[in-house]
């Protein structure tokens, strides 16, 4: 029974960052009421049976340390962009790839991580998180094209979730912090509910059980700028897990070799190819759950394991799924605030112990930044160039990312000689 209670309490601690991504990717791509339920459901399905895959270690798969993996934050950026340009079927085609991708590089990743530090992979943080921004400001006036979009009562919803998120991050501690936005966003709904604004009729229409069913959104697409778009993503996210493995490896007294770290590579990767398979998301490790631990003193894979099994049940009852649909867009668009800024201030965290090295470091970011911003907020600007040039230009999230990774090796990984250094080659060669 002490296992079952602690698994839920992890399972609550992730549950309003699992439900988010499909809310707003679902919301953002204009996916009917019947079918951001299966979103919301397979989502949760599948962030168990990522879980599981990870803390039951094999030959072959699972780093069998106390992590909890659900969608990364860092897609949520990419799959609206991929959605709105090529249709879903190439959000799941690009998902599908990427995991191929790092099944491949899994046992190499360790290696290719020099080309993602800090200073890169706070640059793709920080640009993903502010391009996601105007996403969440569209949902507080009550989502693109609302008939009573900025409306006083959309506004009140949005700010007042948003204020109610703040104090209680900022009054409560531990596990009721954890869980603010959860919190949060159900308060603003029952608020909601008393402005009339909660159609229920999702909740009654969804079915009590049903089963999965692979590729429900059509067959996958296969776009070469979406593919690219979601690699990066992916291996963010690998360097983001690596960092919560070594946490974790640190809380458990466990000494990480380089095969546990290709173990929890592929099973991250396989985690995102079922994703796609299953229209689902890429999975990664979720930081926040270390933090529960970190207070509750709790690191056992056995509870871990429980959080898993409950989250693959409830991915089989719709009903569970359609309760988090009826959420009003303004209450969802006040939460997205607090959540996207998060992702901004973890960007930017990472960058803050790395951007005053040396000015280098600075010029990437700001290049970086310049370029991502740019081409986001001006996506014509390479109309004229070819269509493989074009691949890492009609992306903002892909141009500064690929920005980041060109100028950290310009400035970092190229050797530059010294004037004496020069001055011995030139005294040899007249030898």
């Amino acid at each position: 029974m002490k296992t079952a209670a602690l698994g839920f309490q992890h399972l609550l601690a992730m549950y309003a960052g699992a439900i988010l991504v499909p809310l707003i990717v679902g919301e953002a791509l204009g996916l009917t009421s019947e079918q951001l339920t299966y979103l919301v459901a397979i989502d949760i399905l599948m962030s168990g049976t990522a879980t599981i895959l990870q803390v039951v270690r094999n030959r072959y798969f699972g780093i069998g340390l106390p992590v909890v993996l659900g969608c990364t934050f860092t897609a949520v950026g990419p799959m609206i962009a991929i959605g709105g340009e090529f249709g879903i079927s190439a959000i799941y085609g690009s998902i599908i790839v990427s995991g191929l991708f790092v099944l491949l590089i899994s046992r190499y990743f360790g290696k290719l991580v020099r080309f993602f530090p800090p200073i890169v992979t706070g640059t793709v943080v920080t640009i993903i998180g502010i391009t996601l921004i105007p996403v969440a400001i569209n949902n507080m006036g009550g989502g693109e094209g609302a008939a009573d979009f900025g409306s006083v009562s959309n506004l009140s919803l949005a700010f007042g979730t948003l204020l109610f998120i703040i104090l209680l991050y900022r009054f409560t501690k531990g596990f009721i912090r954890s869980i603010s936005i959860l919190i949060g966003l159900t308060v603003g709904t029952i608020a909601a509910s008393f402005m009339g604004k909660v159609d229920f009729s999702a909740v009654g229409e969804a079915s009590l059980f049903h089963m999965v069913q692979p590729f429900y959104f059509g067959m996958p697409t296969f776009e070469w700028s979406a593919i690219l778009t979601m690699i990066l993503v992916a291996m963010v996210s690998l360097v983001e897990s690596t960092g919560v493995y070594f946490a974790l490896g640190d809380m458990t007294d466990k000494t990480l070799k380089e095969e546990d770290l290709s173990k929890g590579y592929r099973a991250e990767g396989l985690a995102v190819l079922l994703g796609g398979v299953f229209n689902a998301f890429p999975y990664t490790a979720f930081s926040q759950n270390v933090g529960l631990m970190q207070l509750t003193g709790v690191k056992s894979v056995r509870v871990i394991l429980v959080t898993g099994l409950m989250l693959v049940t409830l991915g089989f009852v719709p009903k569970v799924a359609a309760v988090t649909t009826i959420i009003p867009t303004a209450v969802l668009g006040g939460a997205m605030v607090a959540m996207f800024g998060m992702v901004i201030s973890q960007g930017i965290k990472m960058l803050g112990s790395v951007i005053s090295e040396s000015p280098g470091n600075a010029m990437i970011v700001a290049c970086s930044a310049g370029m991502g911003m740019g081409v986001t907020a001006v996506p014509e600007l390479f109309a004229q160039f070819p269509s493989g040039i074009q691949i890492l230009t009609s992306n903002g999230i892909v141009a500064g990312s690929v920005t980041a990774i060109a100028l950290n090796i310009v400035f970092n990984m190229t050797p530059v000689k010294t004037e004496q250094e020069r001055t011995a080659v030139v005294q040899q060669e007249s030898a």
